[in-house]
């Protein structure tokens, strides 16, 4: 059953991983926009909705979020085969990186050639991540309530300090209350 529902092979998956290992910068969401636009507007072999689903699956777990999100997406796209595919294409690339970097750190530390290429890098990402989170945005308030939640989730983030868990855990909920009252009212 599982191989009927492939949507492309582990190869394809490592080698598009291997390239957003390599050059995307900005961590994980950086990465997630990348994803959102290959496989969602590009290929057109996923919805934004559900790399939101992943996405916020892979937040929730313990772990690197991106590694996380790898697995998912990977397992999603092609089995098992395509999880393990995406994590290693994800994750080659940094370590060879930071491994260079760890052992010429006294050298980097103080290049002012790197340290430009960093602001110029950090520059680039602002777009990239704003692209994913309208990506995202458009998939995440199917139901006009799911805007109040946002805030609320933001408010008590940012301001109340709440932990992540207590979040997810009460937007887990939200969600359930908000689709039932939703679909009840559409007859479903």
């Amino acid at each position: 059953m599982e191989e009927q529902n492939k949507k492309t092979t582990a190869r394809e998956l490592f080698l598009q991983f291997l390239e957003f290992g390599l050059f995307t910068f900005g961590g994980g969401n950086s990465i997630v926009a990348q994803i959102q636009k290959t496989y969602s507007e590009e290929k057109k072999l996923v919805t934004s909705e559900e790399i939101l689903d992943i996405t916020s699956v892979g937040r929730s777990l313990p772990g690197v979020m991106i590694g996380n999100v790898s697995v998912m997406f990977g397992y999603h796209m092609a089995g098992a085969a395509g999880a393990v595919a995406c994590l290693l294409g994800m994750i080659i690339p940094p370590f060879c990186i930071l491994w260079g970097v760890a052992r010429f750190y006294a050298l980097f530390r103080t290049n002012a050639i790197v340290a430009a290429a960093l602001y110029g890098i950090r520059a680039a990402v602002v777009p990239i991540l704003l692209s994913a989170i309208i990506g995202m945005w458009k998939g995440a308030m199917r139901y006009p309530p799911c805007l109040l939640v946002t805030l609320l989730a933001y408010i008590m983030y940012e301001f109340l300090g709440l932990s992540v868990i207590w979040l997810v855990l009460m937007g887990i909920v939200a969600g359930f209350l908000i689709t039932e009252i939703y679909e009840r009212r559409a007859g479903k």
